[in-house]
């Protein structure tokens, strides 16, 4: 194990101490362990049980995570380990997300070990442009992750997260330094959504979005839709509204939901899928469906003219009219889109 970063005493004497690093601020007494699974409390200090230890740790496409607007068709190192601070009913990677040390039973076996010099090596052998953590919540691996972050940009690679964005302020606007792009998931425009079905809420995770574009990041968002539970068009034209006020330039994901993990309503109607990216390209200039290999709905075009500029059929990509300066071949309007420089 080792010492977490961001967590205070309560009471020194008491051995009690509170995590800083995201919005549950869990209160913990020696030897309780967070709603993470893998920040505890021992002897009245916390400490990381995943720290270096990886669950999953594979090459992918970058759409896969998914960025569409940052180095399409390029492959990134991608690293996962256990735990999350929320409990999500329909998670698809449930297996890992809610296994931790809090976990009946845990011993961490089968976790592969890998530091960042391993991770750096890994990279650079498979040449990809960078790190994503990602496949569980890679925050509440806080301290690999600002340390292996910090290594990679010193050798000019890149940093993504796909993160559920509930994190405090501190420790999030800490790692951005290091950051270069991130997909964030809205899980809902509803508080109540994410009280029941994720244990969370709405606000944090928002503010976690503002800050980064602020901050002059990539940034691109997922929303994945469940009938009954977050499609209302009323909703939906919340999120769009509340991501148009941001930047209309923002990349949005709506993603398909099918029956996963506690949640067992039927897959989401293709209807609703297209009716959602329809209401949003009213106020949005870049919308794809996820999940829905049917549909032509993964491709780029200008926003301007219609010209094609990326085509997608699953995690296969081609740039085609696309100038290396990132402008429209045909009408030379700007995309909000991060190229490799030739």
């Amino acid at each position: 194990m080792k010492e977490s970063l961001h967590w205070s005493y309560i009471d020194k004497e008491k051995k009690t101490a509170m995590c800083n690093l995201c919005p549950h601020n869990c209160r913990l007494s020696d030897g309780k362990i967070g709603v993470c699974r893998v920040r505890q409390n021992v002897g009245g200090k916390l400490y990381t049980h995943t720290y270096g230890r990886f669950a999953s740790v594979n090459i992918d496409p970058i759409e896969k995570k998914p960025l569409y607007h940052f180095y399409p068709g390029s492959g990134i190192l991608s690293v996962g380990t256990l735990g999350c601070n929320f409990r999500c009913l329909h998670c698809q990677n449930w297996g890992i997300s809610q296994s931790g040390a809090g976990g009946q039973g845990f011993k961490g076996e089968g976790l592969r070990e890998l530091s960042s010099g391993d991770a750096l090596r890994l990279a650079k052998t498979n040449n990809s442009i960078g790190i994503a953590y990602t496949y569980n919540e890679p925050l509440i691996n806080y301290e690999w992750t600002l340390e292996t972050a910090e290594a990679f940009r010193s050798e000019g690679l890149k940093n993504v997260l796909v993160t559920n964005g509930y994190i405090n302020e501190p420790p999030w606007t800490e790692i951005l330094k290091w950051t270069d792009a991130a997909n964030i998931d809205v899980k809902a425009f509803s508080d109540n959504f994410y009280k029941k079905v994720c244990g969370g809420r709405l606000e944090p995770v928002l503010r976690s979005a503002e800050i980064m574009h602020k901050a002059g990041k990539h940034l691109e968002l997922t929303y994945l839709i469940i009938p009954g539970e977050n499609d209302t068009n009323e909703e939906i034209k919340k999120f769009v509204d509340w991501v148009a006020g941001l930047d209309d330039d923002i990349p949005v994901h709506f993603s398909r939901y099918t029956p996963q993990y506690r949640m067992s309503a039927p897959a989401t109607p293709l209807e609703t899928m297209e009716t959602a990216r329809k209401t949003a390209m009213e106020k949005l200039k870049y919308v794809y469906l996820g999940n829905v290999w049917e549909q032509d709905s993964g491709s780029t075009c200008c926003p301007g003219c219609g010209n094609l500029l990326i085509e997608r059929t699953g995690y296969t990509t081609e740039i085609k009219g696309l100038s290396a300066g990132g402008r429209c071949r045909k009408c030379n309007a700007k995309i909000n889109i991060v190229l490799e420089e030739k």
